[in-house]
């Protein structure tokens, strides 16, 4: 095959791939890109070593594709990534303990709470403005609440 004028076999081709495929999942990962560059330097260099036809090295591509994403998707799922910081990406479950303040009254079940500088909807028991609350989770993108439980003052 040639390209630019420069003769380069299919086997350097799926090399070239392999390790494109391999830079790409270093830039920006996602951890599958890794198992099919993969792939690609297997039929690559199987191509180097046993004189192949292209739809035999396609095949070869495809099937130690499938395969090796299959393996990768079981692997995770006995031995998942686990992350510092499992809650990053969900602000409502980071939410979940706050203790909020009411800014509008909850009347019906609803009513709406100041959470940082963001007033966010929220159901729960009916409470007057001002009132402290508590996230205890969430349902689409209104929280749930409940009211803190209040010590009465020390006798003192």
């Amino acid at each position: 095959m040639e390209i630019g004028g420069i003769e380069i076999s299919t086997e350097a081709l799926w090399v070239i791939a392999g390790i494109l495929l391999l830079i790409t999942e270093m830039i920006a990962p996602g951890a599958y890109l890794m198992f099919i560059g993969g792939a690609a330097l297997f039929t690559g260099l199987l191509g180097y070593a046993l004189p192949l036809p292209l739809i035999a090295e396609l095949a070869i591509f495809a099937a130690s594709s499938v395969a090796s994403v299959y393996v990768a998707k079981r692997w995770f799922e006995v031995y998942p990534i686990l992350s510092s910081s499992p809650l990053l990406n969900s602000r409502i479950a980071q939410m979940v303990g706050q203790t909020v303040e009411v800014v509008e009254p909850i009347e019906g079940g609803t009513g709406r709470v100041k959470v940082g500088d963001s007033v966010w909807s929220v159901s729960g028991p009916d409470s007057d403005a001002g009132a402290k609350m508590r996230i205890t989770g969430a349902e689409g993108n209104c929280l749930t609440v409940e009211p803190i439980e209040v010590l009465p003052p020390a006798d003192g």
